[in-house]
């Protein structure tokens, strides 16, 4: 499946206001998941938003952390936290946990709530913990650059500095935590390599 087919088959639907994904016709998701190189397994986590908007723009992936706690939360729980501020709910478009695992959070393609005045352009992937004072682990940073090169490649973006970043690229936050944020590069030159550049 090329990928202008695919993407048409992910469309997203506006219904009264609100935004609800299409249902993925099982290839469709399969030929994401699949992409050049080992599966990437997203666990589905069927959360329900309030009043979403579709994004029309990508060109920027934004890595942060959770921050305020090192325990492995659930994508589940980031929801219920920010429903609790106010907001659609999960901020994020996927959560890491630290196992590697990869959960989905807010619509793929729908504005994010994870970085002020740059929602409306990118994506956000949480990687749990608190990265001030601990280490991403192996897991997470692996998930993390299959995941980050399957949308470079979905979104038609070369891997680079310029198209991966933190969080404290754009505000005044210690997110994604100094040891995930010196690791950058390091994750930036992995998707390279699984981008095949």
């Amino acid at each position: 499946m090329n990928r202008r087919d695919f993407i048409k088959q992910i469309g997203m639907v506006t219904l009264g206001g609100a935004v609800a994904p299409l249902v993925w016709p099982r290839a469709a998701e399969a030929a994401w998941q699949a992409g050049s190189g080992a599966a990437l397994r997203i666990r589905e986590t069927h959360l329900r938003f309030r009043s979403l908007e579709n994004r029309d723009a990508t060109d920027v992936i934004i890595l942060h952390h959770i921050g305020n706690t090192n325990a492995d939360v659930s994508a589940a729980t980031v929801h219920q936290w920010h429903l609790a501020n106010g907001w659609a709910g999960i901020g994020y478009h996927y959560v890491i946990r630290k196992n590697g695992t990869i959960e989905r959070g807010r619509p793929r393609d729908t504005v994010g709530a994870h970085c002020y005045g740059e929602n409306w352009h990118s994506v956000g992937v949480n990687l749990v913990g608190n990265f001030e004072t601990a280490w991403p682990t192996d897991a997470q940073v692996d998930a993390a650059e299959r995941l980050v090169a399957r949308l470079c490649m979905m979104y038609g973006l070369r891997p680079g500095e310029d198209t991966i970043k933190g969080h404290r690229d754009f505000n005044a936050t210690a997110c994604p935590g100094q040891h995930l944020y010196d690791l950058l590069p390091d994750v930036i030159a992995g998707v390279q390599e699984r981008y095949g550049i």
